[in-house]
């Protein structure tokens, strides 16, 4: 996942970056809200996540907020050392999606990125048409009727194989960690079910015959390879 960090403090921002990128993330760092807006604007709808902190220098963090939700639907989590609750209902009127308090555990902020993430999954599946389909070079997937093709030739998948392609296949190139992907398509936590995760894996990947498909980030999860048409 692409996640924009705004963050003035060039410490704070590296030491976090560094945390991100070992958990699969691919951080961009603004130094201001400007800076912020700009890359929104270059990059359109890139980021997956903006990590908002709102001691900006040059704008106060819930003009920013304000600001990206009228570009975008990006999830935004607001992080801050304004603990009050009137502060973190203001930011949620504004339009973030979650509000973290400094100091924070970083377990904890990379559930509720990941959190805000899947709520995004779900409220997209949620709006598509009746009939609509996820269509990745000769993949076809039919979310409301579960049918998949690959070339036209309809390939016959278990009710768990439909539900984790159909997660990664709706963002190609994410990272998913296999704890979301548990969490997702099990409803369950990682113990003792890693190996189950695996299988399925290894099943898509002979069902669909394209073994590139789905690929593993070591340390980390699965993401999906769109292939070429």
């Amino acid at each position: 996942m692409r996640l924009l960090l705004v963050e003035d403090d060039n410490h704070v921002a590296a030491a976090l970056s560094a945390i991100l990128a070992r958990h699969g993330f691919d951080v961009t760092h603004a130094r201001s809200g400007e800076e912020a807006l700009q890359a929104l604007v270059a990059e359109s709808d890139g980021f997956g996540v903006v990590l908002l902190d709102l001691g900006l220098p040059d704008q106060d963090g819930y003009e920013v907020c304000g600001k990206i939700r009228k570009r975008t639907a990006i999830p935004v989590i607001m992080v801050t050392a304004r603990s009050d609750v009137r502060s973190r209902i203001h930011g949620l009127n504004l339009g973030a999606d979650d509000y973290v308090v400094k100091p924070y555990d970083t377990g904890e902020l990379l559930a509720r990125i990941h959190a805000v993430s899947r709520r995004t999954v779900h409220e997209d599946a949620a709006a598509g048409a009746e009939g609509s389909a996820l269509c990745l070079g000769p993949l076809s997937i039919e979310l409301p009727t579960r049918q998949v093709t690959v070339g036209g030739a309809v390939v016959q998948l278990t009710r768990k194989e439909f539900d984790l392609l159909a997660l990664l296949a709706q963002r190609p190139g994410v990272v998913f960690r296999r704890e979301q992907i548990i969490s997702e398509v099990w409803r369950t936590s990682w113990e003792g079910t890693g190996r189950t995760l695996e299988v399925h894996v290894a099943s898509l990947r002979a069902k669909l015959r394209m073994p590139a498909l789905i690929e593993t980030v070591r340390g980390v999860g699965y993401r999906l390879v769109a292939p070429a048409a």
